[in-house]
C-alpha cells in the first residue's frame, strides 16, 4: 500500500511540475512568437483551463496520498516531509490566486476579445507560474535528499 501511495504522490508531483515546466517553458514562449494575441491568448486560456482541470485531480492525490502517509508515520514524521508539506501548501495557494484571481478573468476577458486585458491576466500568470515551479523544484529536491 505505502509504495501506491507513494507512486501517486509522485505522478502527482510530475504532472504539476512538469505541466507548469511545459507551458512556462514551451507553450507560452513559442505561441508568444509566432500567435497574434486574437490567436495566442484563446489558446493559452484553453490550455490553462484543461491543465487547471488535470492538476486539480493531481492535487487530490497529492494531498490524499500525502495525508494518509502521515497518519501512517504517527508520531515519527520526518523534518523533510513537514518541509514538503509547507512548500505544497505555498504552491496550492499560488495555484489557487492564478486560477481564481486571474484566469477566470483572462477566460472572460478573451470571451470579449478584451486583448489587452487577457494579455495583463496572462502576463500575471506566466510571473506566478515561475516561483511556483521553483518551489515545486525546490520540494523535489527536499524529498530526495532529506530522505
Amino acid at each position: 500500500m505505502n509504495r501506491v501511495l507513494v507512486l501517486l504522490h509522485l505522478l502527482a508531483v510530475i504532472v504539476w511540475i512538469g505541466g507548469m515546466f511545459f507551458a512556462h517553458a514551451c507553450l507560452r514562449p513559442v505561441a508568444a512568437a509566432q500567435l497574434p494575441p486574437p490567436q495566442r491568448l484563446p489558446l493559452l486560456a484553453a490550455v490553462l483551463g484543461r491543465f487547471f482541470v488535470v492538476v486539480g485531480w493531481a492535487l487530490v492525490f497529492l494531498w490524499g496520498s500525502g495525508i494518509i502517509r502521515f497518519a501512517q508515520a504517527g508520531a515519527a514524521i520526518p523534518a523533510s516531509w513537514l518541509a514538503m508539506v509547507g512548500i505544497a501548501a505555498v504552491m496550492t495557494v499560488i495555484l489557487a490566486v492564478i486560477v481564481f484571481r486571474f484566469h477566470r478573468p483572462m477566460v472572460a476577458a478573451v470571451a470579449a476579445s478584451d486583448w489587452p486585458q487577457a494579455g495583463a491576466a496572462m502576463n500575471t500568470i506566466r510571473q506566478l507560474v515561475l516561483p511556483n515551479l521553483l518551489l515545486g523544484v525546490f520540494t523535489v529536491a527536499v524529498a530526495v535528499l532529506g530522505a
